[in-house]
């Protein structure tokens, strides 16, 4: 039988969001169910919620940093039981047939990965998220949070955390390798701390200075103001790696000749126009521009592991589900330090 579930519903792009009652599958064979202890607030929700990105299937639950616990396991579960602690993040299903997916890169799936939320499950139905007291999910799609880290700075490790743990990975960041973090919010923040764990000396890059105590606080060696010009000039063929994490529009070319040679600049944020650069600013100094999603599931535990293991979690404010409306206006002004949890005890 389908159970029910309080929730935080978008109704329109125009609308705050409201409480509302979702109903959730009962789990098959495979599924675990979910009761969901807390969610972070990602950008990506409120672009979602008002309709700033792709179509979206009104009414939409939206919320893919969640973190809980096993109420329930469908007969042929052997990955979970009940009363584990768990976590689900941006993507809950994927073809599993494609290279891609084989490879364990679910999140590049040649047909799709079926988004947390706004996308539509084997069921036929819409997928609605963590914004809510329960979800019902695919074991291979569920991560196991392991001791050593909080629930409530878990969950954001979700999106936010293997968002920059995977480029820097991928890229190799570690002794040796110097690395700039554009921008210190809910992603960068992370950025620093894990680049730091994983041994690079790192920069933040920031349009002011008002971040910087928190930055070498998480682990950075070194912050620069980028509203500064001399920033670009003493900073010139500097970098190994660079995560932007920012979805402003920035001068492309600027930040690339902050790289060495052969470095490489990582996008993982999302600028609203498309972006503009010359082809000789990646031509000189044998440059790379490239783009980073988040990890698939084995990379994402690997992440989880490696936090834990380290007692690395996101910086976080947690709130009631009614402040929800309030945390978003917050977000957008840049006023939080790092990341909005909410407590999905308060639904």
């Amino acid at each position: 039988m389908p159970t029910l579930a309080k929730a935080y519903v978008a109704v329109s792009a125009t609308s705050p969001l409201q409480p509302g009652i979702i109903e959730r599958r009962e789990p098959g064979e495979l599924e675990v169910q979910i009761a969901i202890k807390f969610t972070g607030i990602c950008h990506s929700d409120i672009h979602t919620a008002r309709g700033e990105w792709a179509s979206v299937n009104y009414p939409v639950v939206v919320g893919h940093e969640i973190a809980g616990v096993v109420e329930a396991v469908g007969s042929k579960v052997t990955r979970y039981s009940v009363g584990e602690r768990v976590g689900v993040g941006c993507f809950v299903d994927s073809c599993r047939e494609c290279d891609n997916c084989r490879a364990g890169e679910e999140q590049h799936c040649v047909a799709g990965s079926t988004s947390t939320y706004n996308s539509m499950g084997r069921d036929g139905l819409p997928t609605a998220g963590g914004y809510s007291t329960s979800i019902v999910v695919d074991e291979k799609y569920v991560l196991r949070i392991p001791d050593g880290i909080s629930l409530e700075a878990a969950a954001p490790l979700l999106c936010a955390g293997i968002t920059m743990y995977s480029p820097l990975r991928n890229w190799n960041a570690g002794p040796g390798k110097r690395v700039a973090i554009i921008g210190m919010g809910g992603l960068g923040h992370m950025g620093v701390k894990i680049a730091a764990a994983l041994g690079a000396e790192v920069t933040v890059l920031s349009q002011s200075l008002k971040k910087q105590e928190d930055a070498l606080r998480l682990g950075a060696q070194h912050y620069y103001a980028t509203s500064n010009p001399a920033t670009f000039e003493t900073l010139r063929s500097h970098f190994d790696l660079i995560i932007n994490t920012v979805s402003a529009d920035i001068d492309v070319d600027e930040y690339l000749s902050l790289l060495a040679l052969d470095g490489t600049m990582v996008l993982v944020g999302l600028p609203s126009k498309p972006l503009t650069q010359r082809a000789w600013s990646l031509i000189s100094g044998r440059r790379s521009l490239a783009g980073s999603k988040m990890g698939g599931i084995r990379q994402t535990q690997e992440m989880l592991n490696f936090c834990a293991a380290r007692g690395l979690g996101a910086e976080v404010e947690v709130i009631p589900a009614s402040k929800i409306n309030d945390a978003y206006e917050r977000v957008l002004a840049s006023d939080v330090r790092y990341r909005f949890v909410i407590d999905a005890g308060t639904f």
